[in-house]
C-alpha cells in the first residue's frame, strides 16, 4: 500500500478473487447436503441456517479486521461466554435489558483493551497474548457462575432472538445491520484505510503521523464490543447463561474469515467473503447436525473445509 492510500480520499477497496474458493465450497456443500439430507433445502431449515449464523457473523466481522492487521484473537469465544453470563446475571437480578447489555459490552471492551494493549504496547505476539486472555476469561466465567448455568431469563430477552419484524427474524435484521456497518467502516472511512495499512504498511502510518498503536488497540476493542453484542443473542437463544456456551467459537470465526479470502498478511480483507465464509460454516454445521454427526467430527470437517478453500485460492493465484 502506498502512502497515497492513507489519504481519506482513497478508501480501502475489497480484494475480490475472480471465483473465490469459498463460493465453490458453499455451492458444493449445499448440493451434497441436499442430496444426503432431504430436509436440508426446506424453507424452514434454510431460514434456520441464516438465524443461527448471525452470532458467528458478529464475531467474524471484527475478526476480519483483526486478521487484516496481521493479528489474531483466540479469546473471542471465551469473552463471549463470560459476557453472556454477566448479561444473564444482571438481567435476572435487575430485570433490565439495558443494564445487562451494558455489562456484557463492558466485559467485551475490557478484554479487547487488554488484548490490544498486550499486542500493541507490550509487543506480545497476538497468539500468545490472546491465548492468555482466553484462559482468564474462561476462569472468570467459571467463577462468576460457580460452574452452573444462569437460568430464569425474562421473556423480553428471549424475544430478542425469537421475535421478528415484518416477518423477518430479529437476528437476521441485527446481522444485516452490523454487516452494513462493517462494510462502510472498512471500505468508506479513513479508519478502514488505516486498518489495511496496519497489516500492509505501518511505516506509512507512522510517516503520516497516525498513532497506529492506539488504532490497533481500538481494533481489538471493537472485537470485544462485538462479543458483547453477540452475548445478547446467545443468551436469548439459549434462554440461559452457560459457563462453556461459546468455547471454541473463535475457531469457527477464524475459519470463516480464512474461507472468505482474508489474508493473514499485507492487510488484504474482504467483508463479503467473510459473510460467505460464515454461511459456509453454518451450512456445514447444519447439514452435519441433520445427519447426527458428533460435534468433534464437525470441528475436523471445518478444518478440512478451510484447507480445501485455501488450496483452491492458492492454485488460482499461481495460475494468475
Amino acid at each position: 500500500m502506498s502512502d497515497h492510500a492513507l489519504s481519506p480520499s482513497a478508501p480501502a477497496r475489497p480484494r475480490i478473487p475472480a471465483v473465490p474458493g469459498v463460493a465453490v465450497a458453499l455451492v458444493g456443500l449445499s448440493v451434497l447436503l441436499a442430496v444426503a439430507s432431504p430436509g436440508f433445502l426446506t424453507a424452514g431449515n434454510l431460514s434456520n441456517i441464516l438465524v443461527q449464523s448471525v452470532i458467528l457473523l458478529l464475531l467474524a466481522l471484527p475478526m476480519t479486521l483483526i486478521i487484516m492487521t496481521e493479528g489474531l484473537d483466540l479469546s473471542m469465544g471465551a469473552v463471549l461466554t463470560l459476557a453472556s453470563l454477566v448479561l444473564a446475571l444482571i438481567v435476572v437480578a435487575t430485570q433490565s435489558l439495558m443494564l445487562g447489555l451494558a455489562g456484557a459490552l463492558g466485559v467485551g471492551l475490557a478484554f479487547g483493551l487488554a488484548n490490544g494493549w498486550l499486542v500493541a504496547s507490550l509487543g506480545i505476539p497476538p497468539f500468545v497474548a490472546t491465548l492468555g486472555t482466553l484462559g482468564a476469561a474462561q476462569g472468570l466465567a467459571l467463577i462468576v457462575s460457580d460452574g452452573q448455568s444462569v437460568v430464569g431469563i425474562p421473556r423480553f430477552v428471549r424475544l430478542v432472538y425469537s421475535g421478528e419484524v415484518a416477518g423477518i427474524p430479529n437476528p437476521i435484521l441485527i446481522g444485516a445491520g452490523f454487516y452494513a456497518l462493517f462494510h462502510v467502516l472498512l471500505y468508506h472511512t479513513r479508519f478502514g484505510t488505516y486498518v489495511c495499512a496496519l497489516g500492509g504498511n505501518r511505516e506509512a502510518l507512522t510517516l503520516a503521523g497516525v498513532k497506529w498503536k492506539r488504532l490497533l488497540i481500538s481494533v481489538y476493542m471493537l472485537g470485544g464490543a462485538m462479543a458483547g453484542v453477540a452475548a445478547l443473542l446467545m443468551t436469548a437463544r439459549m434462554n440461559a447463561g452457560h459457563p462453556t456456551a461459546a468455547i471454541g467459537m473463535e475457531f469457527d470465526a477464524i475459519a470463516a474469515v480464512a474461507l472468505g479470502g482474508t489474508s493473514f498478511e499485507k492487510g488484504n480483507g474482504w467483508i463479503f467473503g467473510t459473510l460467505m465464509g460464515v454461511l459456509t460454516v453454518g451450512v456445514l454445521r447444519n447439514g452435519l447436525n441433520l445427519m447426527a454427526v458428533p460435534s468433534s467430527v464437525q470441528v475436523a470437517c471445518i478444518g478440512v473445509l478451510v484447507i480445501f478453500a485455501l488450496f483452491l485460492d492458492g492454485m488460482r493465484s499461481k495460475k494468475s
